[in-house]
């Protein structure tokens, strides 16, 4: 019987069953395109990772991240959480693990940093690996009809809804209150309109909308949809929040700042998750955005892959 080991983290979470979960699977050598899409929809999870030897040996390894419908060339949780898991080797194919990662992916190197405490991997942090895009203003009706509230749902006070990313795009669009965040729900037509109207998304189309708190703007509450990707609601969304924390921080009226910007999300799921990010702001460019989260394990097992 061919079996394929894999292990579960739920990441952006020191609890268990809060945060999302990521699967991992660290040795996927022989596995087709196929195989891996097949595995990933019978997860069901917002994204499963595959590792694979690296093209260039300075790299750490080559990974490949699929959702249940599609594969996607970059995103935060799966990248902090494959991080964790691999961390916790004596060496990947064959090369001792040192304090930094090197992953190859889709959208470009992404550099890892573990931390870690008593000698054991106690967080990781992953630099996003393209610079902030701004692409196309998106109106509050679009937005409000995909979660199923009122434009006046939706504040432009700093920005109208934007599409923004740092590896993989997201619509961000700014709520008017926490109550107004909790009360929203994917409207699948909306959705499904949305993206045919939208042409710069470069994946169907993800909506992460926010809430900022009045007593530190840099204290976020947020939830992603993305319902066409087979995502209702995803817990924590790193990509995204890079994206938006970055994109935020590009408006400041500062040209030079250094800003710890804490994301969190999945509250209303029942699955609490906390993204921190560290963004680099020189000369009125972003220059560096840096991802950091825990994770805690869930799960091993194996996958049959023929009788």
């Amino acid at each position: 019987m061919d079996t394929l080991s894999y292990i579960t983290v739920d990441v952006f979470t020191s609890t268990r069953f809060e945060g999302n979960p990521l699967a991992v699977i660290s040795d996927a050598r022989g596995l087709s395109d196929a195989a891996m899409q097949e595995i990933a929809t019978e997860f069901n999870y917002s994204e499963v990772t595959f590792v694979l030897p690296p093209e260039d040996p300075r790299n750490s390894a080559r990974v490949r991240i699929f959702t249940p419908t599609m594969e996607i060339p970059f995103a935060g949780h799966p990248n902090v959480g494959t991080a964790y898991v691999l961390g916790q080797q004596a060496e990947i194919f064959g090369r001792p693990i040192g304090e930094k990662l090197r992953f190859e992916e889709k959208a470009g190197i992404v550099e890892v940093d573990l931390k870690r405490s008593g000698g054991k991997i106690a967080a990781t942090a992953i630099r996003a690996p393209q610079p902030l895009t701004v692409g196309d203003t998106i109106s509050e009706e679009i937005i409000a009809r995909c979660i199923s509230l009122e434009p006046s749902a939706i504040v432009t006070t700093t920005h109208a809804p934007v599409f923004a990313s740092v590896g993989l795009n997201f619509a961000v669009a700014e709520m008017s209150g926490l109550d107004a965040l909790a009360a929203a729900r994917p409207n699948l037509a909306g959705f499904q309109a949305a993206a045919g109207r939208q042409t710069t998304s470069g994946h169907d189309f993800s909506l992460f909308v926010y809430a900022r708190t009045a007593e530190n703007p840099w204290s976020i509450r947020a939830r992603m949809f993305a319902p066409l990707d087979n995502v209702p609601e995803d817990p924590a969304t790193g990509s995204a929040s890079a994206a938006l924390g970055a994109y935020l921080v590009s408006l400041a009226p500062d040209a030079d700042m250094t800003v710890r910007v804490t994301i969190e999300q999945g509250v209303e799921m029942g699955r609490r998750s906390v993204i921190t990010l560290d963004v680099v702001k020189s000369k009125g460019i972003v220059t560096d955005v840096v991802i950091s989260g825990t994770c805690v394990f869930v799960m091993r097992g194996e996958i049959v892959l023929q009788d």
